[in-house]
């Protein structure tokens, strides 16, 4: 098939291998323009602008689609579809309209659940036992579309969104190349209209651990935030970020150190298997307390 591919993160990339691999022609590339990036704030292509290149593919990131001159040089690809994924663009009607199959997109959650821009960081924050991959067709609404293809996965007792975030990029990828290849014969299902939640964008405000919060919620804070923004708490003046963490016996005063890295919350402790000190990189906790004294609480 002739097809527009629109994506920007590294959790893109894949999805566009797996179309190159499978004798798809690229029409074109779209992805998010580049940004300052760096010590030197040199503007630094997207991942998937990087890959495209390699690739030898065409590349557009215009700012906005909603100029109809852009509008019109998208329509003028005459793709039989687009496939979106991660794009970080509302798509205005004319662009959903345009290609032959309509537009295509790889969501990272169990549609209705976690409709929005944060479904992985979400799905671990909030305990669910699942996530998954949805090939649904964009219209108008915030991933109120269709959906052609699901595949569910357990999320993993000590899971990080890192760590989920990789393997549903390869899922999602494999499904595409499936519904490309079934086109014809997918039926779309809508969604249900129960059991409808939005997976806001993550705020750093949120970051900052509270122990006083069961050791779930912060176990799950830890995996769900990690690696970016990273949940924190003070150690002696300086900011950790906590990276990776499992749920362990013990009690103590919220935020007491138990020994290593035994952290008491309001009910339960956790134990901390990675973190990054200021200015440092990500250690496991044997390497971090290697010379570190930790207090006898953390704020």
């Amino acid at each position: 098939m002739r097809v527009i591919f629109m994506g920007t993160p590294d959790f893109s990339v894949p999805a566009l291998d797996a179309l190159v691999a499978a004798g798809h022609e690229i029409a074109c590339v779209y992805t998010q323009p580049p940004r300052p990036a760096g010590r030197g704030k040199k503007d630094r292509p997207t991942p998937v602008h990087a890959r495209a290149e390699a690739l030898g593919l065409p590349v557009r990131h215009p700012a906005r689609l909603k100029a109809p001159e852009d509008q019109a040089a998208f329509a003028a690809l005459k793709a039989d579809v687009a496939v979106v994924v991660a794009y970080g663009l509302i798509l205005p009607q004319p662009v959903l309209d345009a290609p032959e199959h309509g537009c295509l997109n790889i969501h990272a959650s169990l549609l209705p659940r976690w409709r929005g821009a944060a479904p992985i960081h979400r799905a671990i924050m909030a305990g669910d036992a699942e996530s998954g991959i949805c090939i649904m067709q964009m219209e108008a609404g915030l991933d109120t579309g269709p959906v052609l293809l699901r595949e569910a996965t357990p999320i993993g007792a000590e899971e990080t969104t890192d760590q989920l975030h990789d393997r549903l990029s390869a899922m999602g990828a494999r499904l595409i190349a499936e519904a490309l290849d079934r086109l014809g014969s997918l039926v779309p299902q809508p969604q249900p209209e129960d059991g409808v939640t939005y997976a806001s964008k993550i705020d750093k405000a949120e970051a900052r651990i509270d122990w006083a919060r069961p050791a779930e919620e912060v176990d799950r804070l830890i995996r769900g935030l990690s690696p970016f923004p990273g949940a924190w708490c003070e150690a002696a003046g300086e900011r950790i970020k906590l990276l990776a963490s499992r749920t362990v016996p013990g009690s103590g005063a919220p935020g007491e150190v138990l020994g290593g890295l035994r952290i008491a919350c309001g009910r339960g402790a956790v134990e901390i298997a990675l973190a990054q000190r200021p200015g440092k990189r990500p250690m496991e906790a044997e390497e971090l307390l290697r010379g570190w004294q930790l207090p006898a609480v953390l704020d």
